[in-house]
């Protein structure tokens, strides 16, 4: 054994060793239980980052703690292969985005592999392999003939010099990031999955999940189920007579304005109402009004999402035309209004200011009346300036046959009220709509769906699946080449043979990420799942981070439950447990560069001063010395340069340092700031583990202790030790606090590095300290953990051991050591036998020569004993 710890010397042959058996390559059944723990596949985009290491390292520990403890465990990976990022690498690079990602996906293996992670590579797979996205292209129809898919017009950011759709994250001050061309909102035919007809039990189903309870609740509001009524607001005799033209069908009956409220206690209070600029009320109103119109258009150019709505100026255009109150017949005009959405309800809301917040600021903008019709008592309500309170339930005033009503009491007579009016009806509402999963985009996977001038759009048969994405092309970021390319889109109907256009829109990459865990199970199979399937799910824990709480979480549920539904899996949910790992931050330094540019500088190249409490207050640059800005902290990134290439890591400490401190640092769960020097200090006790394991081997191998009399020291030192068994295994297996875990064994081996007996005895318990030791440490750091196994026990693998179990015996003990306080202030320790009495206890604290020094000779009032914790003398 080498007296010094080299880790490219230990972890190139620890792995080599592990290919050559297939280490990790797990059966698909086995009388052993099992545990199956993904982390959420990676984005191909060119290099791991040490958040990668973290969330992988994570997963591999967990990994290895429960195969150790008998199961038969599961740890595959693959890549999220589709996306925008890869067009945009394809239009810089002018190579098309396959050849960027494949090579990307060869590196990113080769790092993965270096870090040691127990990865079943024999379960691989790419989403943008055809042997995947075949079965999300067949799966895609089975919905559509089930009609969980159909086809709708749906508002898109369009960029006008580009001619192309952009993403809301292309979008940057309403402009194309691309061309700088002012986006307009447009709308066109687009695919949707129904996940609507799943809201109840996507939402009901969430109680039974062992998540954190943050991220359920994240998913409850994005579903937002919410009670309340639904009515219409009859439009007034001149708005019917022009709208009447835009629904020669008569399909609204009585004509007028839709809308949904959860305050129809409030509806004494309406003074306006407000549609989207889609809404045919705005088109109708905006003939010959040249002003409404260019306020429309200025609104189509606006964002599409409910977050950028929640933040943007609220702007508003009067339409001219009015709609009558259901009880009052008022008179209520209808105004055009930013902040509405065409695509929630029917785009259109009634507004009521005197208790809507948003409402509040609208009408005190363009001077509209507000009206209190709810009175909380011993608050007095002022038109002046919004209050909180406005918002609360209390008992309706000015509100005609409702004055006097609570809230609840209210809201069923409106409702009654309007039923038998026959303009309304209590219903439930959802703020989850159907999934958009159209993308106007190339690198993604085609939609399986051939658009005839006869027929029709028709499925893609089966046996001419999958319809394959051309790898070959170049995006230039004028619109999609799939719709420039005749090869891919000129084609047959499957129907009438008749010349027909494959659609040329791609599925949503969330598509993509919605099984592909269950695709791990199964990877050869030749359907879309098999029986291996059901063995391993549900996942028993999912890792990934919180930002993925919402959509794919979401969306992958949705899918497992329609899955369910055609008979192909027997689960309700795909996830039993997820953990969502802390960011891992760096410092950002910058200076503001001659063109107006920011140049940026890496934390290693700086030189920072610090203030009285040690953070960062001033920074210069260590090559000249010129003075630069401290930014903060923030999430490493390669245009901020405070990145660090864990491949660096591995070339200077090797991958278990990488390894050991992204887990030592903080609980997983939590934000990590990267720190150098702790790397360093990562690799310093890695080192002093090998030196210790050299110590005891050089003289001979000896057996672990097992029986045999025991110094007082040794059996402290086993106490420790068995007490560190105990509290790593709940450490990595129920709390999920591997930092702790590692504190705990660190702790261990400081008592054990005071040991000075040298006695056979001693060696023996060493050897047992030693060897659990390493095995406890061996989920998180398995390469040095296997050499120095090696060493400790020749002729066996560590891969091959079970977790350590807790000697009850070694936790039995002689004696204890309880606080000693003096008037509640701690003045030292004593050690009494497990037996002693409270009496007994309360002597040997008196005679402890800290209390003869602080009672100064005056008789104790009183002696506290708090069995087998503390004693407090009281003077």
């Amino acid at each position: 054994m080498d007296s010094q710890y080299h880790p490219k010397a230990v972890e190139p042959g620890v792995q080599k060793r592990w290919a050559e058996t297939r280490a990790f390559a797990a059966p698909d059944a086995s009388p052993k239980p099992k545990y199956y723990v993904v982390s959420m596949l990676p984005y191909p985009s060119g290099k791991l980052h040490m958040g990668h290491v973290r969330n992988y390292t994570i997963n591999d520990a967990l990994y290895h703690f429960m195969r150790m403890k008998g199961f038969n465990a599961l740890m595959p990976m693959g890549w999220d292969a589709f996306g925008l990022p890869a067009e945009n690498a394809a239009i810089a690079n002018k190579v098309p985005p396959a050849k960027w990602t494949w090579d990307n996906i060869a590196y990113m293996k080769q790092q993965c592999q270096a870090m040691g992670w127990a990865i079943d590579w024999t379960r691989e797979i790419a989403t943008c392999s055809p042997a995947y996205y075949r079965w999300s292209q067949w799966f895609f129809l089975r919905l559509w003939e089930k009609g969980l898919v159909y086809k709708k017009t749906g508002v898109v950011n369009w960029d006008p010099a580009d001619m192309t759709v952009l993403a809301n994250e292309q979008v940057i001050d309403g402009r194309g990031w691309r061309t700088g061309a002012v986006i307009e909102k447009r709308e066109i035919p687009m695919w949707y999955m129904r996940i609507t007809q799943y809201a109840d039990e996507l939402l009901d189903s969430l109680d039974g999940l062992g998540w954190p309870e943050q991220v359920k609740q994240m998913q409850r509001n994005w579903i937002g189920r919410s009670e309340g009524v639904e009515f219409t607001l009859p439009y007034e005799a001149e708005t019917a007579r022009r709208m009447a033209d835009r629904h020669p069908d008569g399909t609204v009956k009585p004509p007028g304005l839709k809308v949904f409220t959860t305050r129809a206690d409030t509806i004494m209070g309406i003074t306006f109402a407000a549609v989207a600029a889609e809404h045919p009320l705005a088109a109708e109103a905006a003939k010959g009004n040249a002003a409404l119109a260019a306020f429309i258009e200025e609104c189509r150019k606006g964002g599409v999402q409910e977050a950028e709505i929640a933040t943007m100026e609220k702007k508003g255009m009067a339409t001219g035309l009015f709609v009558r109150h259901p009880f009052t017949d008022e008179k209520i005009e209808v105004w055009v209004g930013n902040y509405v959405l065409m695509g929630y309800g029917e785009g259109a809301v009634m507004a009521v200011p005197g208790h809507d917040e948003r409402d509040f600021a609208f009408a005190k903008k363009y001077r509209l009346p507000i009206k209190q019709v709810i009175d909380v008592e011993g608050k007095p309500y002022s038109l002046d300036a919004w209050e909180a309170w406005y918002e609360e339930p209390g008992r309706n005033v000015d509100s005609g046959p409702y004055d006097g009503l609570t809230q609840a009491a209210a809201i069923e007579a409106v409702a009654t009220a309007l039923e038998k009016a026959g303009l309304g009806r209590k219903r439930v509402q959802y703020r989850l709509r159907d999934w958009g999963i159209s993308r106007q985009r190339y690198w993604g996977t085609p939609i399986p769906i051939v658009q005839c001038p006869k027929c029709g759009d028709v499925g893609v048969p089966d046996d001419q699946l999958p319809v394959k994405l051309p790898e070959d092309l170049v995006p230039d970021g004028t619109g999609s080449p799939l719709a420039k390319t005749p090869s891919f889109y000129e084609t047959k109907c499957p129907k009438c043979a008749g010349p027909a256009k494959r659609d040329t829109d791609t599925l949503d990459t969330f598509v993509d990420s919605s099984w592909y865990f269950m695709r791990y199970a199964c990877p050869d199979a030749s359907t879309m799942v098999d029986e291996r399937a059901q063995y391993w799910m549900p996942l028993d824990m999912y890792i990934g981070g919180i930002e993925h709480a919402i959509l794919h979480l979401l969306y992958a549920r949705f899918w497992t439950k329609a899955m369910r539904d055609l008979g192909l899996v027997k689960i309700d949910e795909p996830f039993a447990n997820l953990l969502t790992q802390g960011m891992v931050l760096n410092h950002i330094f910058s200076r503001r560069a001659g063109t107006g540019g920011v140049e940026y500088f890496a934390p290693d190249e700086v030189e920072t001063t610090a203030d009285a409490e040690g953070k960062i207050a001033g920074a210069k640059l260590k090559s000249d010395g010129s003075a630069i800005e401290y930014e903060g902290l923030g999430t490493m990134s390669k245009s901020k340069r405070n990145g660090v290439d864990p491949q660096e890591m591995v070339e200077k400490y090797g991958a278990d340092t990488s390894r050991f401190y992204v887990m030592q640092a903080n609980p997983p769960t939590d934000t990590m700031i990267w720190s150098d020097q702790s790397v360093a200090g990562s690799f310093k006790f890695l080192r002093g583990l090998w030196a210790l394991v050299y110590e005891q081997v050089t003289p001979g191998i000896v057996a672990r202790y097992h029986e045999g009399e025991l110094t007082s020291e040794l059996k402290a030192l086993r106490l420790k030790l068995h007490r560190t068994i105990e509290k790593v295994g709940d450490d990595y297996g129920r709390r999920l606090q591997f930092n702790t875990a590692i504190a705990a064994v660190r702790e261990m081996l400081n008592l054990f590095e005071t040991l000075k007996e040298r006695s056979p005895v001693a060696r023996a318990v060493a050897q047992e300290v030693l060897e659990d030791a390493v095995l406890l440490l061996s989920p998180i750091v398995p390469h040095i953990a296997t050499a120095l196994w090696r060493e400790l026990r020749p002729g066996t693998e560590l891969i091959d051991q079970p977790w350590p179990s807790v000697d009850a015996a070694a936790l039995v003990q002689d004696s204890i050591e309880l606080v000693v306080q003096v008037n509640g202030k701690l003045r030292g320790h004593i050690h009494v036998s497990t037996t002693a009495s409270r009496d007994q206890i309360a002597a040997a604290a008196m005679a402890h020569e800290a209390v003869v020094k602080f009672a100064a000779g005056q008789t104790p009032k009183k002696v506290v004993v708090v069995p087998g914790r503390l004693v407090n003398v009281v003077v």
